[in-house]
């Protein structure tokens, strides 16, 4: 097969010109992708590299699968390949109608197979991304993984409730399955060096922001968008919240966290003005600010790690305080504001649980 590819320098300078960043990042690493695969650099069968499938095409899979295809054979994206996915849209979700039709062409594109159900596709893979936007259908898509015991990561949010997430989680263990739920937010360079910076010793308190103004149908306010400056919240606060209390008005979106040390997190939610993702930590020596998104490569790192090794970078104790948190935000609001008790949360959604079981 060969190729021409040619382009005019003034037609290149005005693409570059009127096109955003992310879209000629997002159109590079397709456009090597697909001559990687046109030369057969992705078609071969490489040993010992983990075949994944992906349910869900609706959010962040094509971006995901291009940084892995695209890697470039470089570590650790070269251990993983993409090999096959199933659509899975959302009816009742028009973002998930309006993409599912081009993402799934571009997921052909890609080289990657597209399935005619999950089960079919679970006979090609080593590994398994639940993608879907819609928490809605992830605890049926998680449990057709755990009939198989494969590695499954499970993108944002878990489930649409705490009390499915605890089902979730309870599944997993029950089959021997491995599995964990993380926002990208987590894991930028820069929040991690928050973390660790000696400078600031000590956090002492922090406050995220991001923004809160999308909502999923069926779903708590924050699970969708909020979640990821809670995730920052949590990184940055460690476990231990005690309670939660929440205010919200129609440009601001407020939750307070008490920790059992006397210490406060809080997070921002945005809803109207300028939008972005970021944290301040207040340390015992020092402040410092984080006021970006670092994209999805760190996760993707933590996902590689996790499909080989078996071990989640966070335990289902943290991610069940994190989602308890986000649900008592919304329980605090409806008692205009009242502090709720993190564990009460917890409990009254284990109960929950247990009930339906029987």
């Amino acid at each position: 097969m060969r190729f021409n590819i040619r382009m005019n320098p003034t037609t290149c300078t005005t693409a570059l010109r009127t096109t955003s960043p992310a879209s000629i990042i997002k159109a590079t690493a397709f456009a090597f992708t697909a001559v990687a695969l046109a030369t057969g650099a992705l078609a071969q069968d490489v040993a010992g590299v983990i075949k994944v499938g992906i349910i869900g095409l609706d959010a962040h899979a094509v971006t995901w699968t291009q940084l892995i295809q695209g890697a470039d054979g470089k570590p650790p994206f070269a251990e993983l390949r993409i090999v096959a996915a199933v659509p899975a849209p959302s009816a009742d979700i028009p973002f998930s109608i309006d993409n599912i039709g081009q993402n799934t062409a571009e997921m052909r594109a890609l080289g990657v197979e597209i399935s005619g159900s999950i089960e079919e596709m679970l006979g090609k893979v080593d590994a398994v991304m639940i993608l879907s936007i819609d928490g809605r259908p992830h605890p049926q898509q998680a449990r057709a993984v755990f009939a198989t015991k494969k590695p499954v990561f499970i993108d944002k949010p878990v489930a649409a409730s705490l009390v499915e997430i605890i089902e979730v989680f309870r599944a997993a263990k029950e089959s021997g399955t491995p599995c964990f739920s993380n926002s990208s937010l987590r894991y930028g360079p820069a929040m991690v060096a928050l973390t660790q910076d000696p400078k600031l010793g000590r956090v002492l308190g922090a406050e995220t922001y991001s923004s809160s103004k999308s909502i999923l149908p069926g779903h708590p306010d924050l699970f969708y968008y909020g979640v990821h400056g809670c995730e920052m919240l949590f990184r940055l606060m460690g476990t231990g919240c005690t309670t939660v209390t929440r205010v919200k008005t129609p440009i601001t979106d407020l939750a307070v966290g008490v920790w059992k040390d006397g210490r406060i997190g809080t997070f921002h939610g945005i809803l109207e003005g300028s939008v972005g993702f970021g944290a301040t930590v207040f340390g015992e020596k020092g402040i410092a600010s984080v006021n970006r998104f670092e994209g999805y490569e760190p996760l993707l790192v933590e996902i590689v790690k996790f499909f080989k090794t078996g071990k989640p970078p966070m335990t289902v104790e943290q991610t069940l305080e994190l989602y308890a948190f986000m649900e008592g935000a919304d329980e605090s609001l409806r008692q205009g504001g009242a502090a709720v008790s993190i564990a009460e949360v917890l409990a009254k959604a284990e109960k929950a649980a247990d009930a339906r079981k029987k």
